[in-house]
């Protein structure tokens, strides 16, 4: 199961220094925690499913009061989520949790680790969390982050039961205490052994809630108060909690900064019981584990510790490392010397980059970078050596306290350099649940370290360091300032096509003309493009001088190669061949304010639906959402689309002082609100009279889920009706026409259950519970074991009008090209016309 990867790490007296995109000096109260951190030698992994489960207030108290290394696990990069921010969904959102999970780890200070578990979107239970996920391949991904991590204590956030809320939260539970078996048994897994030593945790513990209406805590639990101000960080360990939790922006999670002290409980799973605190029975110092002189070092160190000079740190700083670099234990003394070489490297003041202008760079191509490098301390810094990835350069240069030194130097990126992407992404998942990953020793690393670094050969006092600074890119932005981000390996030559759908009406006697962008990143004088259905060529076409972004190629496939095939959902692949290489990715492009640009790449595909789908609107108005797809499928469609904003509503006003925006909004055949409108968008409340009377005249209103967080509008419909959290999750899950014969499900698409194969990841969520008798259901669903619901569709007649309130998750089925649902959905914006 695990393959060989060599990562060098300690070379002779030398530790590799490894780091983001610059080494820079923590603050001196940050240093201070970590000398602190250095004396406990405990740690904690906290335990849960996705991101944004973790209790951030504890990880918080736990790293910054009880200065104990304490890691979060979580199984998923919460890649079946739902997105805020934009149109992402699946690997690419999971993308984005995972990087707003590491920024929140920059807050509060928690390491973070995941498995290979793919978040397939919600399950009710562990029955069908597992029918998902391979239970023994997660808990090997476990055993492996507890066998590397080394946790005396593991916290679940959720307990294995129905109390969990989610399956999946309720999987992570059973996994971990399987995990907590296995860690310590060199039989189980053997093959980590060649990389890590069995490890058996002291315990396992259960963090007890209150979450709404559910208390799982109890007065005879083990109790510990957290919340606690740290005047080194100007706050409480609360708000810095609800500053790390409200960086899962897209999911919403901002959360309020609480100040003051509140209680933690913690139940009993599985290990030696707790009785007074979390770390009974734990070695706590190393006093107790056999190295008085270590303690009596570090005690000396923060008793003397200078917040204005940390650099005075340094002489028993240095001392001390002898003492940790004679440790017997290997795993315990390649940890601790990692924690105490960023602490020298900080109380040295020192900074290090390697930056170049162009933010991407071609394999085997040379780019011009510039070396950085700065100390603050009075002793001197030793530069001894650079390594420029192949060639070494000597040097025996002291750098001169606070003075920046630059040194130029032309790169060539190797010819075999990888593409820059997340290394779960690198190659086809093993399944819909299981991310494929490379090396297995890659395994739980939230990101894989740049592969293509510069390093220095350093000297502090009597020893020798060695610096690794990863090949950057760094500009200066006029609102953000400096931008320091990784330096992107792009391939020669990058093609996508112009749109994500492309739509062929069966009935229509129309060739379809596609459209696929070509960015080049070197100068070809001719190629190929040739579009591919199943593995054969549908066409091709000849492209010449090809170089620079952005050129477009038309083409054309015959109406008759289009009949030849019998399929609604036409998946196409385009590749580009051009000196005797053939290319086929595209570049996906991830930015945001919150994060670093995000990149990874996908095949050069698109998506043809081939249906007999009739639209009979031509003019839709639509109120923005959350992240949100259905505009563009729209337009797509042939639909003229609007997205409406305050004066849309407010902009007829006539001499009466009446107002008069009723004759704008009129011209709609059907006004559409995004998903989470109503969660989203403050104006929803001063727009809504209008869209009534939009309806009551005559219009046609369509709206997608909401859910009950943070809402705008308490009542969102004409009639009354209450959402719940009821869901059906299984995509596949039977679908009953309550009224065959409802207009509907009958203009200007034939709708039958037909309609309802091929969904992806569940038919729909936060269904209404209860609603007026004005409302007719049109579906009823269930999933496997549950009592039938009927709140996936309701229909109210209103005036003249009509309204439509639909949780269907419309918004994963049209990207996916499914026909059916884009059938439905043209059904609902229809009704105006029926």
């Amino acid at each position: 199961m695990f393959k060989k990867v060599i990562t060098v790490c300690i070379l002779g007296f030398y530790t590799v220094f490894c780091s983001a995109q610059q080494v820079r000096p923590s603050k001196s109260s940050e240093i201070y925690r970590e000398i602190k951190t250095l004396k406990h030698l405990p740690k904690v992994l906290y335990l849960a499913a996705h991101p944004d489960d973790e209790n951030t207030g504890l990880l918080s108290w736990l790293i910054n009061d009880q200065n104990v290394e304490t890691g979060y696990l979580s199984l998923t990069r919460g890649d079946g989520g739902q997105n805020l921010l934009g149109t992402e969904q699946g690997a690419a959102l999971g993308l984005i949790r995972t990087h707003e999970l590491l920024e929140a780890r920059k807050l509060d200070g928690a390491q973070q680790f995941f498995t290979r578990a793919i978040d397939f979107g919600f399950s009710k239970n562990t029955t069908d969390t597992f029918k998902q996920w391979d239970a023994d391949s997660i808990t090997a991904d476990v055993v492996w982050v507890i066998r590397k991590f080394r946790p005396d204590v593991i916290i679940c956030r959720f307990p294995p039961t129905a109390a969990a809320g989610h399956g999946q939260h309720a999987a992570s539970a059973v996994v971990a205490e399987k995990a907590f078996k296995l860690a310590g048994d060199k039989t189980a897994f053997p093959d980590q052994l060649k990389y890590v030593n069995a490890w058996q945790p002291k315990r396992v513990l259960w963090n007890t809630f209150r979450f709404g209406g559910v208390n799982t805590t109890a007065d005879n639990q083990l109790k510990v108060t957290v919340g606690q101000y740290d005047a080194q960080l100007g706050m409480g360990y609360g708000e810095l909690a609800g500053l790390s939790r409200s960086l899962h922006k897209s999911q919403g999670a901002g959360t309020q900064s609480v100040a003051g002290i509140r209680t933690e409980y913690f139940s009993h799973v599985i290990g030696e019981r707790a009785k007074t605190t979390l770390f009974d029975g734990v070695v706590k110092t190393w006093t107790s584990q056999g190295n008085a002189d270590i303690d009596q070092s570090l005690d000396a160190i923060i008793s003397a510790f200078n917040f204005n000079s940390p650099d005075l740190s340094l002489p028993a700083l240095l001392a001390l490392r002898k003492k940790v670099m004679a440790l017997k234990d290997g795993d315990l003394k390649k940890d601790k010397m990692k924690s105490l070489d960023n602490i020298i490297l900080s109380c040295a003041g020192f900074m290090g980059e390697v930056v170049t202008n162009q933010a991407e760079a071609v394999a085997g191509d040379h780019y011009n970078f510039r070396l950085n490098l700065i100390s603050r301390a009075t002793n001197p810094v030793v530069l001894e050596n650079i390594k420029w990835l192949t060639q070494s350069e000597s040097f025996n240069r002291k750098l001169s306290k606070d003075s920046l030194i630059t040194i130029q130097h032309d790169i060539q990126i190797p010819a075999d350099a990888a593409l820059t992407e997340p290394y779960w992404l690198a190659k086809p998942a093993v399944n819909a649940a299981t991310f494929s990953v490379p090396n297995d020793t890659l395994v739980g690393l939230p990101e894989a370290e740049s592969p293509l670094n510069v390093l220095l050969d350093v000297k502090i006092g009597s020893e020798k360091f060695q610096v690794k600074l990863p090949l950057s890119f760094k500009k200066l932005d006029p609102v953000r300032g400096d931008v320091v981000e990784a330096l992107r390996i792009v391939p020669a030559l990058e093609l996508k096509f112009t749109q994500p759908l492309y739509w062929v009406k069966e009935n229509e006697d129309l060739p379809l003309s596609l459209n696929v962008k070509i960015n080049s990143n070197k100068q070809y004088s001719n190629g190929i493009l040739n579009l591919m259905y199943n593995g054969e060529r549908l066409g091709s076409a000849e492209v010449s001088s090809l170089n620079g972004k952005d050129t477009t190629i038309d083409y054309v496939i015959p109406k008759a190669k289009l009949a030849a095939i019998h399929s609604a959902r036409l998946p196409l692949d385009a590749n580009f061949v051009a000196d005797g290489v053939t290319y086929n990715k595209k570049q996906v492009l991830i930015q945001y304010p919150h994060l670093p640009s995000l990149q990874y790449f996908a095949p050069a595909t698109v998506t043809v639906m081939k249906s007999d789908i009739q639209a009979n609107v031509k003019k839709v108005g639509y109120i923005e959402g959350a992240g949100d797809f259905i505009p563009e499928f729209l337009r797509i469609a042939g639909i003229q689309v609007d997205v409406l904003k305050d004066e849309d509503f407010y902009g007829n006003i006539d001499e009466s002082g009446k107002n008069g925006s009723q004759s704008k909004l009129s011209q709609y055949d059907a006004i559409v609100l995004g998903i989470r409108a109503n969660n989203t968008e403050k104006k929803l409340g001063r727009w809504m009279p209008f869209l009534w009377s939009y309806v009551k005249a005559g219009g046609n209103l369509m709206m997608q889920y909401n859910t009950n967080q943070d809402t705008t509008v308490d009542k969102l419909g004409m009639y009354n009706f209450s959402i719940a959290n009821k869901r059906v999750t299984e995509e596949n899950a039977k679908v009953t026409l309550l009224n065959p014969n409802h207009k509907l499900l009958n203009f200007p698409n034939k709708i039958t259950v037909d309609d309802f194969k091929g969904w992806v990841q569940e038919r729909g969520a936060y269904f209404p519970a209860q609603w007026d008798a004005a409302y007719e259901p049109l579906f009823e669903m269930h999933d496997t074991d549950e009592e039938p619901l009927q709140g996936s569709t309701l229909y109210a007649k209103y005036g003249k009008g009509n309204f439509i309130y639909t949780p269907l998750a419309f918004f994963r089925q049209l990207p996916a090209g499914n026909v059916g649902a884009a059938r439905l959905f043209l059904n609902f914006l229809s009704a105006q016309k029926n």
